[in-house]
């Protein structure tokens, strides 16, 4: 017979449990706190492999907070993923009439056929200038968990 109280989460874990994203002045990105807890297999992709990692062999029932540091969560800020577009590439990858302001996040296609996306930055006549760094890059996160059930 196996100690229930014993079980922890492990790399292809099963399990049901509350979580919460914040600023690191606490406001909330997400959380499941204020409704159902979320199920999820670990390694199968629900969360971000740097908040799975959080989650390893913490013991049913826990609930802990993480204050992850950049390098930790989204990354640095990169100088390198403020690029400039020019009108014809931001016309291609738009819907007919659409205006943007500073500030929208617009989704252009990858050469590989995949998609990317960009925070809108300036825009002048000669083009725009977008950031393509993840929005929380640069900043650190709180990470708030509770296990409900490892299964």
């Amino acid at each position: 017979m196996s100690d229930i109280s014993a079980l922890l989460v492990t790399a292809d874990a099963h399990l049901t449990l509350h979580y919460r994203l914040a600023t690191a002045d606490g406001d909330n990105i997400v959380s499941t706190f204020e409704d159902k807890p979320a199920t999820l297999q670990i390694g199968g992709g629900q969360l971000a492999p740097f908040l799975e990692t959080c989650l390893l062999g913490l013991p049913d029932g826990a609930h802990q907070t993480f204050e992850l540091t950049p390098e930790q969560a989204f990354g640095a800020r990169n100088p390198d993923l403020l690029q400039r577009v020019s009108l014809t590439t931001l016309r291609e990858n738009s819907q007919v009439g659409e205006n943007y302001r500073i500030g929208d996040v617009v989704d252009f296609a990858a050469p590989g056929g995949g998609r990317f996306a960009g925070v809108l930055r300036e825009i002048d006549a000669d083009g725009a200038l977008f950031d393509f760094n993840h929005p929380l890059a640069g900043q650190m996160v709180k990470f708030e968990v509770k296990i409900v059930g490892i299964l």
